[in-house]
């Protein structure tokens, strides 16, 4: 399979850290804002073809899929692309930063037949697949999430502590991850609110938000997020079940008095994203609509527009 990376950042990377270790999977062409870091990514790779435009990359002999790591504000337009191009096409997380955007992708996702799936990492981390494999047996059900996504960004920038060319949003970004995690452990939400704190004033985005969730099964949960948190970063999800209590950290998990659970065996790896990029592949070869598919997340999406109308509200 021959598959195009746009977005040559720090996440970018973590795709292609990824695909190396897929079976038959070749990346082919590279896609980044600026023309020699991205050849400098390429080369690091062994990638045999960089490039500014991602209509250039689509046009490259033989290839299949795209994987978009690109800024938020670009994703659903390039999924729109990739797809009238006739290639599959995984999104990085946020699908989009507006319903609208969303919603043009699931309508020609469904068009074309083509796979279009979103990279809702959680559902693929082995901590959170290890909770939901018990709740899918039966053996627990949440009562709680209680969920804190704090990272420390007063000034634009990326993972590696580069300067950003977009910026970041709590809400329809960080705040997805949560929403749609949410959903998919305890149920369709019902019911959904939003706080958020002062609006900063050069990155135009608020620094601080809470939100709460209400799922049919009568579930709850609490989100707090933050850019302003001077201490651990990271998301860390702790569930509340009828029958335990778990806390995971990313690919990490443990009961709730910190005591370590042994999570081999419930997936082929510990790596999220490599989790992540293997249901897409083969999802492809397989023919089939693939866990965090368009359609499977935008519930999600359509919260987030609804907490993002209660925000400006309260403007």
């Amino acid at each position: 399979m021959k598959i195009a990376l746009a977005g040559a950042g720090a996440f970018g990377e973590k795709h292609l850290d990824a695909l190396k270790l897929i079976d038959d999977v070749e990346v082919i062409s590279v896609v980044g804002r600026e023309l020699d870091p991205t050849k400098a990514v390429a080369a690091k790779y062994g990638i045999g073809h960089a490039c500014t435009d991602l209509a250039e990359a689509l046009a490259q002999p033989g290839l299949d899929a795209v994987i978009l790591a690109t800024p938020t504000q670009m994703h659903a337009a390039q999924a729109i692309q990739c797809m009238e191009a006739g290639k599959h096409v995984e999104v990085e997380i946020p699908l989009c930063d507006n319903l609208e955007d969303g919603e043009r992708v699931l309508a020609l996702q469904e068009e074309t037949g083509l796979v279009c799936m979103v990279g809702h990492t959680r559902r693929f981390n082995p901590s959170h697949q290890y909770v939901h494999d018990k709740i899918v047996a039966g053996e627990i059900a949440v009562q709680q999430m209680d969920v804190q996504t704090y990272f420390f960004r007063r000034k634009n920038i990326n993972a590696k502590g580069e300067a950003r060319s977009w910026t970041d949003h709590l809400l329809w970004h960080h705040a997805a991850h949560t929403v749609d995690l949410f959903a998919y452990q305890a149920g369709p939400i019902v019911s959904a609110h939003a706080l958020q704190g002062p609006i900063h004033p050069t990155l135009g985005i608020a620094m601080d938000m809470s939100i709460q969730l209400k799922a049919e099964s009568g579930a709850i949960c609490t989100l707090s997020l933050s850019f302003n948190n001077d201490g651990p970063l990271g998301t860390f999800f702790r569930y509340i079940c009828d029958n335990g209590t778990y806390i995971a950290r990313y690919d990490d998990l443990v009961t709730g008095k910190e005591e370590p659970i042994d999570l081999t065996g419930v997936t082929v790896s510990n790596n999220g994203i490599e989790l992540q990029d293997r249901e897409f592949v083969s999802a492809i070869r397989e023919g089939r609509e693939p866990n965090s598919s368009v359609a499977k997340v935008m519930p999600c999406y359509r919260v987030l527009a609804d907490l993002e109308r209660q925000l400006q509200g309260d403007r």
